[in-house]
C-alpha cells in the first residue's frame, strides 16, 4: 500500500494509503451509467462500497449538467508535492462552467471534494452531490428519528408526486424527510459491519437559504443507500443562488463511529483551486451582545448578501457573537433572529484581516413585545408549539401517526396552542376554517394579527367575525389580503414550513364584535392550487388580538 495516483485507460485511481482506494471515470465508453468525472468506485479495507449500477456524482452525471454543454466532461489528475493528489473535472457549456475537484490526502481515508461554478447547472436547476453506495454493504442510515423517515423500503407505492410514498400501516417515508436544519447538522452518513461512511460539511457559505434551510440529505432505497450533499437547492428557495464560490466536503471512511468534523484543510492553499480563497483573504464580526432578548428562545446572527451566507449564535447569557475569521470580504444584510423569526436587520461592512466590532444592540422589532388580550402561539418564527408541529418535518401531513387537522373549537383560555393546527389548507376536505373562541368584556377597536411561515400557491388567511361558517352574508368579513412573497414549490408536504415569515394584520371595528362570547373563523383562500394536501395552504407561526 502506498500513497499514488494511476492513470489507466479509462479511469484514473487513487491509493490514498489508508485503506481507501477510488477511481474516477476519465474516458473510455459508459458501461454502467457513469459519465466522466463520476466516481465508478470506492474500496474502502477491501470492500467495494460503489453502486456499480450507477456512478456517484454531481446531480445525474457530469455530462448533463448545462442544455448546451458537450457530451462529456473533461477530467485531469495531478499530484502536488508529495502528499497530495487532485483530479479536476470540468464541465463547459455556452451557460456557464461548473468544476468539480477529488482531492487526496497522504495516509487519510477521505476524498476531499469542491465545486465552483459560474452559472446554475440549468437541466436540472440544482447542485448536488450524490454518494450511491449498495445498502446491503451500508444498511443503517445515521439518523435520530425513529423509524428513519427517508427509508422508503418495502413501501406500498407513491402518494405524491413520485416521491412522497405511503406503508402499508398508514404512515409514509420520503427522502424530503432526511431534512435538518441547516444549523443543525455538520455531517451525515450511514453504517455497516465495522464500517461508516460520512459527508461532512463545510460552512455552506455558498449555498442558499439561510442557517433555517432544510433540504434532502438521505435516501435509502431497496438497493442503494444515498447520501446526498446540497449545495443548492431548487425546493423552498427564498434567494438566488449563490455563484463563483468554492463550496468544500469530504467523503469520511472509519469504522463506524460518528466522524470528527473539526477538518483541516489549511492545504488547500497549495491546491490551487478556482474561488479558494485562505484565512488571509477574509474578515470578522464580532458583538458584544444583545438586550431585549426573550431567554425561552435561542437567537441567531446571521449575514447575508448575493455571494455568501454566514451565521452564529449568541450567547445565552449576553447575546455576545464571534463569527471567526471565515467571512469572505464585502457588505452583509445581519439579522438577528429570535429562534427563526427577523427581529432585527442592519448592514455590517467586513474587510479582509480585520474584525469589525459592534456595541451592544437592542432588539425592537419583536412583535412578541407588543401587549396582547390573548395570543396563541408565540411569535418565534415556526410552527413548533402547535397541533403536529413536532412532525411536519419528517413526515407527509396524511400519515397515521398525525393528529386530525380540522379545529372547530378552540377557546381562549381552556385551549391551549397544542391543540391547534400547524397548518391550515383550502380544502374543507382536509382542513378547513379554524374556529376561535374568545371572550371581550366590552367591544373596543382591535387588531388581530396572523403570521405564517410559509404559504403554497398563494395561500393567505381571511377572517370572519360572529358570523356563520362560509355564509358570507352573516358577521363582519375581512378583505383579502395581498399575497405574500413566498417560494413557488411544494412545501407543506415535503417537511418544509421555511419561507419567508409574514404578518397579516386585519384592523377590526368594535361594531363587529360584542360583549361576552365572540367567534372568530379563519379562512385559507387563495384562487390557485390543487386538492387535498396540494390546495392553497400555509404554516402558521402566531395568531394574537391587539385591543385598541
Amino acid at each position: 500500500m502506498a500513497f499514488s495516483l494511476i492513470t489507466a485507460s479509462n479511469y484514473y485511481e487513487v491509493d490514498t494509503n489508508a485503506g481507501l482506494i477510488f477511481r474516477v471515470r476519465r474516458a473510455g465508453t459508459d458501461t454502467n451509467t457513469t459519465s466522466y468525472g463520476d466516481i465508478m468506485s470506492i474500496v474502502y479495507n477491501g470492500v467495494e462500497y460503489q453502486d456499480q449500477t450507477r456512478g456517484s456524482q454531481i446531480n445525474s452525471g457530469f455530462d448533463w449538467l448545462y442544455s448546451t454543454q458537450n457530451s462529456q466532461a473533461s477530467v485531469s489528475a495531478t499530484t502536488v508535492g508529495t502528499d497530495y493528489i487532485k483530479i479536476t473535472v470540468t464541465a463547459t457549456s455556452s451557460i456557464g462552467t461548473l468544476t468539480h475537484y477529488y482531492m487526496a490526502k497522504n495516509g487519510e481515508a477521505r476524498i476531499y471534494m469542491a465545486t465552483y461554478f459560474t452559472a446554475e447547472p440549468d437541466n436540472l436547476g440544482l447542485v448536488r452531490y450524490i454518494v450511491r453506495i449498495p445498502v446491503n454493504t451500508l444498511p443503517n442510515g445515521y439518523s435520530s428519528t425513529s423509524p428513519v423517515p427517508y427509508d422508503i423500503r418495502n413501501n406500498t407505492g407513491a402518494i405524491e408526486s413520485g416521491d412522497i410514498f405511503g406503508k402499508s400501516d398508514g404512515t409514509t417515508r420520503s427522502k424530503h424527510y432526511s431534512n435538518m436544519r441547516l444549523k443543525d447538522w455538520s455531517f451525515i452518513g450511514a453504517t455497516g459491519s465495522n464500517v461508516g461512511i460520512w459527508m461532512v460539511r463545510d460552512n455552506q457559505e455558498g449555498g442558499s437559504g439561510g442557517p433555517f434551510y432544510r433540504s434532502l440529505l438521505m435516501q435509502t432505497t431497496d438497493t442503494s443507500q444515498e447520501i446526498t450533499y446540497i449545495v443548492n437547492y431548487g425546493q423552498v428557495q427564498t434567494e438566488d443562488m449563490r455563484l463563483n464560490v468554492l463550496n468544500s466536503y469530504t467523503l469520511v471512511f472509519n469504522n463506524g463511529a460518528t466522524p470528527s468534523t473539526n477538518i483541516d484543510k489549511s492545504w488547500f492553499d497549495q491546491m490551487d483551486l478556482l474561488g479558494y480563497v485562505g484565512i488571509s483573504g477574509r474578515g470578522r464580526v464580532t458583538g458584544v451582545g444583545i438586550n431585549g432578548r426573550d431567554s425561552s428562545y435561542g437567537y441567531t446572527v446571521g449575514f447575508a448578501n448575493g455571494q455568501a451566507q454566514y451565521w452564529t449564535d449568541a450567547a445565552a447569557s449576553n447575546g455576545f457573537y464571534d463569527t471567526g475569521f471565515v467571512m469572505l470580504p464585502g457588505t452583509y444584510t445581519m439579522t438577528i433572529y429570535k429562534n427563526e423569526l427577523a427581529v432585527d436587520t442592519r448592514s455590517v461592512e467586513v474587510t479582509a484581516g480585520n474584525t469589525t466590532i459592534l456595541n451592544t444592540i437592542t432588539i425592537n422589532n419583536d412583535p412578541s413585545s407588543a401587549t396582547a388580550a390573548w395570543r396563541i402561539g408565540n411569535w418565534d418564527g415556526t410552527p413548533a408549539e402547535f397541533m403536529n408541529g413536532d412532525k411536519v418535518t419528517i413526515m407527509h401531513p396524511s400519515d397515521s401517526r398525525m393528529s386530525g387537522w380540522k379545529q372547530t373549537n378552540f377557546v381562549i383560555g381552556s385551549s391551549t396552542a397544542s391543540q391547534f393546527p400547524a397548518y391550515q389548507w383550502k380544502d374543507e376536505a382536509v382542513s378547513g376554517p379554524i374556529i376561535v373562541k374568545f371572550n371581550l368584556a366590552q367591544p373596543v377597536n382591535c387588531t388581530l394579527r396572523i403570521g405564517i411561515t410559509i404559504a403554497y400557491a398563494n395561500a393567505r388567511p381571511r377572517i370572519q367575525l360572529n358570523g356563520t361558517v362560509n355564509d358570507t352574508s352573516s358577521g363582519w368579513w375581512s378583505s383579502i389580503p395581498a399575497v405574500s412573497d413566498q417560494p413557488g414549490t411544494r412545501s407543506l408536504t415535503t417537511g418544509s414550513y421555511r419561507g419567508n415569515n409574514s404578518m397579516f394584520p386585519y384592523p377590526i371595528p368594535s361594531s363587529a364584535l360584542v360583549a361576552g362570547e365572540n367567534t372568530l373563523i379563519i379562512y385559507a383562500v387563495s384562487g390557485s392550487g390543487s386538492s387535498g394536501y396540494l390546495s392553497a395552504g400555509y404554516s402558521f407561526d402566531c395568531i394574537d388580538l391587539l385591543q385598541s
